[in-house]
């Protein structure tokens, strides 16, 4: 199997590809995400610790566009990153991305074990950001692309993710004010 996809796929549209799966993986989140927090929200807030109501109430509150301007603004980040990697050999913000989009996938498996439920985002996490991600790092590592400690060294630079989500969360808020907030 894997032999097939090492024949099939050129290491050139693998990284391309990044783009498809993370867009995949955030249509779930944005299609799902506001009818899921109405659906079961007083289920969720009861379970969550009290240090995290305040974030999980602000969070329930964002609507699907409001969630699509943050996916949206890391789309923009991800493209010229994308083409760093694919077109001039220049790994290390790719890396960096890829790495923390893989770990973002055991945030969405501990959330659905943790509230005993399908969350949003936990499918594709599983069936597409998963072996997307394993599969990438495999290649890039089999091709002497990249070393172990290059995908180590980069993650510090993923962790830039962090801000710019918290940034595309913001402009959401200010461009597409919620219905409650605008009195609609």
């Amino acid at each position: 199997m894997i032999s097939l996809l090492d024949s099939a796929i050129s290491t050139h549209s693998l990284i391309w590809l990044f783009l498809a799966a993370f867009m995949l993986h955030d249509f779930e989140e944005i299609i799902r995400i506001e009818p899921w927090y109405r659906r079961h929200y007083e289920r969720i807030i009861g379970k969550v610790p009290h240090r995290f109501r305040r974030d999980v109430q602000a969070f329930s509150r964002m609507t699907s566009s409001q969630f699509a301007v943050a996916v949206c603004l890391e789309f923009l980040v991800f493209i010229p990153v994308t083409y760093m990697a694919a077109d001039q050999g220049t790994y290390l913000w790719f890396l960096g991305f890829n790495a923390v989009l893989l770990l973002h996938v055991f945030m969405h498996i501990g959330q659905a074990l943790y509230l005993k439920m399908l969350v949003p985002g936990v499918v594709t996490a599983v069936g597409i950001t998963f072996p997307y991600s394993i599969y990438l790092f495999y290649r890039l590592l089999s091709e002497n692309l990249v070393e172990l400690s290059d995908i180590l060294i980069s993650l510090p630079l993923g962790l830039a993710l962090l801000p710019i989500v918290l940034l595309g969360h913001k402009l959401g808020e200010r461009l597409i004010p919620s219905p409650a907030a605008s009195g609609e």
